[in-house]
């Protein structure tokens, strides 16, 4: 074995992306070449072995700095603990992990494998301390990194090599800080006359599209905050300040501090003639609160920007390419993605949250733009003397210029990234993808005098293991991975599906095939996909490309261009997806596992059809799906038991036609204002909303049962809905009391996985695991905070008692709770039970059930994956669980509960 240091998170704004793009690269390397061994960087520059089963927390806060050390009522990173001692601060980096120095390195792994990104990541630097310690590494190296991460100069040296820029000024920090308002608005006059309008801000060594603006018709105010954004600076009034609630204020808090879109930590303060350095939201609660009138001003002081670009707004298609470089060195740009945004900016949002925005490869353009795409994407990697592969980004005007404006050297490793999207078109999947990765990376570090033996030493191992490989046969158990469907819920489906099989692909155990369905309630169409289909960014971009499938002569080009490579990383790949029956699903594979979420999957219709066909499958059966997938049944039949719900009741549309507002009317008698409405067969946060007042409750109506597919603006807008949320029109929906604390010294949301055995006897035994705490940062938990990396806050496992044993005794009746609830409704397999918990004492508690999930998120992130990591299961172990008690369930049909 080869053992690979992935190194990911690091201190940039981009630290989240890296952290999920780590956990993507120990998924996915395969396992029989190599062990993964995970290097987290925390945001003070240290470097810590990571204990495995924190990789599977949802955001670096959940883990880093540990529950114990957070705040309640915000989540920090470790920067706003820096003021602490050393040694302290210590003994918290060993509470997840070892902490190492560089002379560490070497004994701890063979290669470095680098998932950092932004500073210190990307721009030379761990590319020179690997490079001083004697320790090869992926990607490009010293120069070229440190071309990548700089715009300014990028803007410089290509526009002098001949490359298409775009009429760009530099602001620096100390001229913009002491312009006033007459300057700034020469400034702003000025660059209109020079550039244009619309005018692009954005800093000039962040990526992710952090500190990103277009500006139309711009105006003092917005220049003014567009270039604050890009610096990295807030001002606020503070009488407007203390006019806002607690809730808005912790809300204005957490905004500020988000290292994305805020400043993080540490900031300075500036108020009249005092700066104060703060390192903790509540700090910053405090110095607010101390200060009254007049105006105060905000500074990050890490991760800020010396320099601010001011260009041209190119008007054209925008794209991103992939360049690799074949086992000869020879650069091939793979097919250029075309990206289709719903706002101007290509934010943190649409680049990693599925169904967002549009992704089409290749990019919608004749052939000969497109190689003309390519070609630019090639002489501007040879130009930076990139290494090994880079992700260029730019755009195209409709008169045919290609303006490329943003070479990244560590693109981001997230299962839908271009990286794995575009090495899909030429028959790559990730776990091959990775490999060439660091087979090519050996070969060009071998041509580095410092790094030459050690590099052709670990190339020899490498070539080694495959010759092994390749003369054992082993027999393996096939797994349809059923996903997509055509639910609100398809293109999360759509991602928990890829992570099943990305799990499986990366075993010895498993060869895991990609099955999509699609139709409708009363016609199912399944195929199987070829893994470039699969890896589209989201289901209804796959069912698309199926219904009108082609050859493109780009890609056939590129796949010769790239044959060499593929020949030896993708010989046995397909590429046109084939329509199956559930006859020919039966004889193709040994079991299935079913990724949908909503209709299908979860009502218990397909697992009946599975049983048509003798195929065995995860999860609860038929009887129990058709109960867990309507929220009102499953209330019902759980208060009959005795277990506390909601007081809920069902809004049909018919019945709305009929009595109009006689139906609000008798809702307001039932319910008061702020309560829930939501779908009563959907999940994933799918229109959940915190219904306030009428107003908003007769817009959750007429958007609930609108006629249209599509949701109008005014709706949009009365529900504060965010663009691309899912809202589809629908028969019925649920209405909920807001579950209160009701005096409970604790009050907690949680969510609670579990997992079922066959015992020897054939009884069923399950084990529920510790829940996570999922603090909601807005009125409901959101879509963003449940998939989005970096986003949303879940605590594993639940703090519900300061004090360490009481807490062990709470967490018990919990789930002894969640338990019953399983066994009264008959689940099985895995699921997950969200719920409310409140703690009169250690021996009053009282679990309020919200919803049962038969078929939970499978994405990377999701909690269900902390908890298994807690009983000491990796994702993997979770997944071959659920799949060893689908197939033996099969053997033993008749289970009784233990």
């Amino acid at each position: 074995m080869i053992r690979i240091g992935i190194f990911f998170g690091g201190s940039s704004r981009e630290r989240e992306v890296s952290f999920a793009g780590g956990r993507t690269v120990y998924d996915n390397l395969d396992k029989s070449l190599f062990e993964a061994v995970p290097i987290f960087v925390d945001s003070l520059g240290r470097f810590i072995l990571l204990e495995w089963e924190y990789l599977y927390k949802g955001t670096i806060r959940d883990f880093y700095p540990p529950a114990q050390h957070q705040p309640r009522d915000f989540q920090i990173y470790i920067e706003s603990l820096a003021q602490s001692p050393a040694a302290w601060l210590e003994r918290i980096a060993t509470e997840v992990g070892r902490p190492i120095t560089p002379a560490d390195f070497a004994g701890l792994f063979d290669v470095a494998f680098l998932a950092l990104h932004g500073s210190y990541g990307e721009d030379g630097t761990i590319q020179g301390l690997l490079e001083w310690y004697g320790i090869p590494y992926t990607g490009s190296g010293i120069l070229p990194s440190a071309i990548g991460i700089d715009k300014a100069t990028q803007q410089r040296l290509f526009q002098k090599m001949g490359f298409e820029r775009p009429a760009y000024r530099l602001i620096g920090r100390d001229d913009y800080l002491r312009m006033d308002a007459r300057a700034l608005e020469a400034m702003l006059q000025a660059s209109l006359q020079q550039l244009g309008d619309p005018l692009v801000v954005k800093s000039a060594h962040q990526g992710s599209s952090i500190g990103v603006s277009v500006l139309r018709n711009p105006k003092l105010e917005d220049w003014q905050q567009a270039l604050d954004k890009a610096f990295f600076i807030r001002r606020l009034s503070l009488s407007e300040w203390h006019k806002l609630n607690e809730e808005q204020q912790r809300a204005r808090l957490i905004e500020w501090t988000d290292i994305r879109e805020g400043l993080g930590f540490p900031m300075l303060a500036e108020y009249e003639n005092e700066h104060t350095t703060l390192y903790h939201p509540h700090e910053l609660r405090a110095w607010l609160q101390k200060h009254t009138e007049g105006q105060a001003t905000l500074y990050a002081l890490q991760n800020t920007e010396t320099e601010v670009l001011i260009e041209a707004f190119i008007h054209g298609q925008e794209f991103s390419c992939i360049v690799v470089e074949d086992l000869q060195g020879k650069p091939v740009a793979l097919p250029p993605t075309q990206i289709i945004k719903q706002s101007e900016v290509f934010d943190y949002r649409a680049k990693y949250l599925p169904g967002i925005s549009r992704k089409i490869t290749p990019i919608e353009l004749p052939d000969e733009q497109i190689e003309a795409i390519r070609k630019a994407c090639v002489a501007l990697y040879e130009a930076m003397e990139g290494e090994v592969y880079a992700r260029i980004d730019g755009f195209i005007t409709p008169e045919g210029k290609i303006y490329l404006n943003d070479p990244n050297t560590t693109s981001g490793m997230m299962p839908s990234s271009f990286f794995f999207h575009q090495a899909a078109e030429i028959g790559l999947d990730p776990s091959r993808f990775l490999t060439y990765i660091i087979e090519r990376s050996l070969q060009v570090r071998a041509a580095q005098p410092n790094l030459h033996f050690v590099s052709r030493r670990l190339l020899a191992q490498l070539q080694q293991l495959r010759e092994k490989l390749h003369h054992q046969k082993q027999d393996t158990i096939r797994v349809g991975v059923i996903m997509g469907g055509y639910s609100s819920e398809r293109h999360i489906s759509v991602e928990s599906g890829r992570n099943i099989y990305e799990k499986l692909s990366a075993s010895t155990k498993y060869t895991p095939i990609p099955i999509f369905l699609t139709g409708n309630a009363g016609n199912w169409r399944l195929y199987r996909l070829p893994v470039h289909l699969m890896l589209k960014d989201n289901a209804d971009d796959i069912k698309e490309k199926i219904e009108n499938y082609q050859t493109h002569p780009i890609i056939e080009q590129i796949k010769q261009e790239a044959q060499a490579l593929t020949a030896r990383y993708a010989q046995d790949a397909f590429f046109e997806p084939q329509a199956i029956s559930f006859e020919e699903l039966a004889r193709m594979v040994d079991v299935v596992f079913i990724a949908l979420h909503g209709r299908p999957g979860e009502d218990g219709s397909l697992q009946a059809r599975l049983e048509e066909y003798g195929i065995p499958y995860n999860g609860s059966g038929v009887a129990s799906s058709q109960i867990t997938i309507n929220k009102y049944e499953t209330n019902e039949i759980l208060k009959q038991h005795g277990v506390p719900v909601a007081a809920h009741r069902l809004v049909h549309k018919e019945e709305w036609l009929q009595q109009g507002m006689q139906v609000v009317e008798s809702i307001e008698a039932s319910f008061a204002y702020p309560f829930i409405a939501k779908p009563a067969d959907d999940g994933c946060s799918s229109a959940v909303k915190k219904v306030k007042n009428r107003d908003e409750l007769i817009a959750y109506i007429e958007a609930s049962f609108r006629s249209d597919e599509t949701l109008p603006q005014e709706l949009m807008q009365r529900l504060g809905l965010k663009p691309g949320a899912p809202f589809p029109p629908r028969e019925f929906f649920l209405i909920e009391e807001l579950i209160t604390a009701r005096g409970a010294r604790r009050f907690l949301e949680i969510t609670g996985g579990l997992l079922t055995h066959l015992t020897p006897d054939g009884k069923r035994r399950y084990e529920v695991f510790s829940p996570s705490e999922t603090p909601a940062l807005g009125e409901v938990l959101s879509l963003e905070e449940k998939f989005l990396a970096g986003e949303g806050q879940n605590i594993t496992p639940a703090r519900f008692s300061e004090d360490p044993e009481e807490n062990r005794r709470i967490t018990e009746v919990v789930k002894q709770h969640l338990q019953k609830v399983a066994e009264i409704l008959d689940v099985e397999g895995y699921a997950r039970i969200d719920a409310f918990v409140r703690v009169y004492s250690a021996e009053k508690v009282e679990t309020v059930i919200v919803e049962v999930n038969s078929l939970p998120g499978m994405t990377p992130a999701t909690c269900i994956f902390h908890q298994a990591a807690l009983h000491h299961y990796k994702p993997y172990d979770f997944i071959d669980g659920i799949l060893t008690y689908a197939l033996n369930k099969q053997k033993k049909t008749k289970l009784k509960h233990t």
